[in-house]
């Protein structure tokens, strides 16, 4: 966003866990990435981000001018924040417990303080935190990997009805682009996502992201997302309120 916005900046990477502590020494009232340091003061969270960045830079807009045409856009980055990223991260950390031989791609193009090496001899205990504070576990796994299919379905809706996915991104763009292109890092999910509209424009938002992680989910699971073939209509997905996907599945694991 910052670089729509042709604001420059200073990138400063952090590692999963650590980081809390490291953004209240840096004067931060929350434990959130992503943070951000503007003109002085300090805001976190993305949406947070979106709306402050055009506040102070109204040009290129990140929301829709346009009443109707901004409340879905809010609406899809909402969902973006609340569903969609936490099922994201819930996954990513779930696969990494179970293997993480590639964590050292992730750090590529990184600059975290430390030897790339040692972050990644000692990322053990890292994962293992970040996957208990993200709630990552095998029944999480079952329920995000059961709801996905609708999450993705809902995407290319969202895209279909010109919410999302247009030649200049706005601020749902970014915040969904962003967690579906993890996801695009995690060979299990990568195949059925890459081909489908939600799979383009990620890669369109977010051409370049470090980090994969091999296949290590049973195949049952996958089954879900593998075999989803219907079409998807706009009106299902676009002006819905509706309990989520990931909170209608969570009640049915076992």
């Amino acid at each position: 966003m910052l670089e729509r916005k042709g604001i420059d900046y200073r990138r400063v990477d952090l590692l999963p866990a650590l980081h809390k502590p490291i953004l209240r020494a840096l004067g931060f009232s929350g434990a959130t990435v992503p943070a951000l340091k503007l003109d002085g003061e300090r805001v976190q969270g993305s949406r947070a981000i979106s709306r402050k960045l055009d506040e102070r830079q109204p040009e290129p807009r990140l929301f829709p001018a346009d009443p109707s045409q901004r409340t879905a856009v809010e609406e899809a980055e909402r969902w973006g924040d609340e569903v969609l990223q936490p099922a994201a991260r819930r996954l990513s950390w779930w696969m990494l417990r179970r293997d993480r031989s590639t964590i050292g791609t992730f750090l590529e193009g990184t600059r975290i303080g430390i030897p790339h090496g040692l972050a990644v001899r000692t990322a053990a205990p890292i994962i293992w935190t970040s996957a208990r504070i993200n709630r990552a576990s095998d029944e999480s796994a079952r329920a995000d990997l059961a709801a996905l299919p609708d999450m993705l379905d809902r995407i290319d809706a969202w895209i279909d009805a010109g919410v999302i996915g247009g030649p200049e991104p706005n601020a749902a763009d970014y915040r969904i682009g962003t967690s579906v292109r993890l996801l695009l890092c995690l060979e299990d999910l990568a195949p059925p996502i890459r081909d489908r509209p939600a799979g383009e424009m990620a890669m369109r938002v977010v051409p370049d992201y470090a980090g994969r992680v091999p296949p290590v989910a049973p195949a049952e699971l996958l089954e879900p997302l593998r075999s989803r073939v219907r079409p998807v209509s706009p009106s299902d997905f676009v002006s819905s309120r509706s309990e989520s996907p990931a909170a209608r599945s969570s009640r049915n694991v076992s």
